[in-house]
């Protein structure tokens, strides 16, 4: 019991080390220090409080288990590599996850950091920074452990809340889980408290910390989350302790009410817009944005050196791409994609053509998903096609370099050749970004009181930007009409951006998108040139009601009988 992990016993002086680009995670330095000595020099502190800040996108990390892949290849957005290996992403497939075999990554990266952070509050009072530098970096480290605790609250629901203690491995750990509802009461409330010692924006090499926009998105997703049917009063159990520690015990529409209001809230600030570019070409912003270390879009990012992580991970064979890790998008995926005139491919009106499916679809297709002909740029020569037909010599083809007929490109750089020295991308990773914020405020709204002008103009915006034409939503919608044109919106718009496997849940809708048929496309080169593309079962997904949250570890558990499991595991 003294063992429980709630975090390293000792204290958290490795620190992050990046190279290329300055920033405030690139002041590193690297020695074996202790806590008193790290504590007693102000530039080793600053060097804590940045690496606090380096896991921070290990939930959404694209390749976070195993190397492999993420939440994306654990949902239906994309087919994982390794699809005979017991991972994670696999479990969560098949339908097959276990406390014995869950990845403990949220459990153990989470406690860990938030260890650290009430470290490093415990010892700013007597670290030799002015005044103004204490309370802002006291408001990054409360934002971070509430941005931790938030992670855990995803996966788990309610979890032991550890305050400002910081245990050591002699004492008495309370392993008690606290409700779901006390869970969201302390996140936003530190959410608030972070926010009001935090500034609105930074410059220089100080651009990453975190904001008083960031604290206050973070405190709107978890509301979101809150009102959201999963939780709000919608536990799959009958348990009531259990119920208690996964959702609201009863249901209440004014929390969505509660939502859009924090939504707001970062509008208001005025600080964030859509970074749009329909000049270049339609659409072109929405690619260009993930290309830019600082752009207006970005209210919470992971800052990162220059790098082609993405395009090792994703990039097809032929293009110096890995063939072991990267996960697949899904023609399911692909399906979902309007056509550039706002309607799906499934309407007779659309235009859409089987034989060409590519062509005039919303042009954030291109930027989301590799497929037969993209552009990609070949190592000294140019942007070239890519194929995936069958038999494809490259090993790009289905069957071959990929199960689905399509490779990962959502925020890759098509100008970066992951096995060509000189080329990188410039990139940071969304951690929120204001088209979610605009998508959040008009969900809440719309579930609290109908379709109003907000919600349509928070939704427009975004397709305008996306390059739909015309880009308008049907007049006179329904709640439920609007509330299906807001799931297909945050679909598409936040692909393999770590929405899609929360907001199934969240929606409490997962048991229909990934307990049916995933699908790829099998394409044929004719002997005229031309291309025929044939659909083909690539897996069969399977989702039980369990699924909706995470297993705590079983390895957590079995360390006390106050620590109660998830229903159903």
């Amino acid at each position: 019991m003294k063992r429980l992990f709630f975090g390293a016993i000792t204290a958290c002086v490795c620190l992050f080390t990046a190279c290329t680009k300055e920033n405030f995670l690139d002041k590193t330095t690297t020695t074996d220090l202790d806590e008193e000595s790290v504590f007693a020099d102000s530039s080793r502190t600053m060097d804590f409080l940045s690496n606090i800040y380096a896991n921070v996108d290990f939930s959404f990390s694209l390749s976070r288990f195993g190397g492999a892949a993420g939440l994306d290849a654990s949902s239906d957005e994309a087919e994982g590599p390794l699809s005979t290996v017991v991972t994670t992403y696999n479990q969560f497939a098949s339908g097959s996850v276990t406390a014995f075999s869950i990845a403990t990554d949220a459990w153990n990266t989470s406690y860990t950091q938030i260890r650290a952070v009430n470290q490093f509050i415990k010892h700013l009072p007597s670290v030799s920074f002015p005044d103004h530098l204490k309370n802002r970096t006291r408001g990054e480290a409360i934002f971070l452990r509430a941005w931790y605790t938030a992670i855990l609250l995803k996966h788990y629901g309610g979890i032991p809340l550890v305050g400002d203690t910081v245990y050591n491995e002699p004492d008495q750990i309370n392993t008690k889980r606290n409700t779901y509802e006390e869970c969201v009461n302390y996140i936003a409330e530190q959410c608030d408290l972070a926010a009001s010692l935090l500034p609105v924006t930074y410059a220089g090499l100080e651009y990453g910390r975190v904001t008083k926009g960031a604290a206050l998105a973070l405190k709107a997703r978890v509301l979101l989350y809150a009102a959201s049917p999963l939780f709000n009063g919608g536990a799959t159990t009958e348990d009531a302790t259990l119920k208690a520690l996964v959702s609201y015990p009863t249901g209440d529409a004014s929390r969505w009410k509660t939502a859009a209001d924090a939504a707001k809230a970062v509008i208001d600030l005025g600080q964030y817009s859509l970074y749009v570019d329909n000049a270049t070409a339609a659409g072109y912003g929405f690619y260009q944005l993930f290309q830019k270390r600082v752009n207006s879009e970005y209210i919470f990012a992971r800052m990162t050196a220059d790098n082609k992580d993405l395009e090792n991970l994703w990039m097809p064979p032929s293009r110096g791409g890995s063939t072991t890790s990267g996960s697949f998008p899904y023609q399911n995926l692909v399906d979902a994609f309007e056509m550039k005139n706002g309607l799906p491919v499934t309407d007779a009106a659309s235009g859409y053509n089987a034989a060409d499916p590519y062509a005039n679809r919303d042009p954030r297709l291109n930027y989301t998903v590799f497929h037969n002909g993209s552009l990609v740029y070949v190592a000294y020569d140019a942007l070239r096609p890519v194929y995936t037909y069958n038999g494809e010599p490259n090993g790009d083809g289905f069957g071959a370099g990929t199960p689905t007929g399509y490779y990962g490109a959502k925020m890759c750089n098509i100008n970066v050749i992951p096995n060509y020295f000189w080329t990188a991308s410039s990139r940071c990773y969304p951690m929120i970004r204001y088209a979610d914020i605009l998508l959040m405020y008009a969900e809440a709204l719309n579930e609290y009181d109908g379709p109003s002008q907000e919600v349509y103009d928070a939704v427009e915006t975004i397709r305008q930007r996306a390059g739909l034409d015309p880009y308008q939503l049907k007049t006179g919608m329904s709640k439920d009409e609007m509330r299906e044109a807001i799931h297909h919106e945050r679909q598409v718009e936040l692909a393999f951006e770590e929405s899609r496997f929360w907001d199934v849940r969240r929606w409490k809708i997962a048991d229909q998108t990934d307990n049916q048929t995933m699908y790829g496309m099998s394409v044929k080169k004719e002997t005229n040139g031309s291309f025929t593309y044939t659909k083909e079962t690539v897996r069969k997904h399977s989702f039980r009601p369990a699924m909706y949250l995470w297993p705590i570890p079983q390895s957590e558990v079995a360390k006390s009988g106050d620590l109660l499991q998830n229903p159903g595991y």
